[in-house]
């Protein structure tokens, strides 16, 4: 997959959720990029995830996101404000 992301983006493996539905329903990602603007989430699946939402990770940072891309099982966010 071709890099298209204008910040640099730095790898990693932690360990968050995806909130939406005003925080009602969750799932579980892990994030495997992250720079300044956003990261690439790795899920189960993408089936029933909004284009926008929260992202609560574990380490305690919280990002409000909008997807870019998507795939079956990985999501690029932007982040947002």
């Amino acid at each position: 997959m071709e890099e298209r992301s204008r910040a640099t983006r730095h790898r990693t493996l932690k360990g968050g959720k995806i909130v939406f539905n005003n925080g009602f329903s969750t799932i579980n990602c892990t994030m495997r990029n992250f720079s300044e603007t956003g990261a690439k989430l790795v899920v189960t699946s993408v089936v029933g995830i909004p284009d926008k939402f929260e992202l609560t990770m574990d380490d305690g940072r919280h990002f409000s996101c909008a997807i870019v891309w998507r795939t079956a099982t990985e999501l690029g966010v932007a982040f947002s404000s």
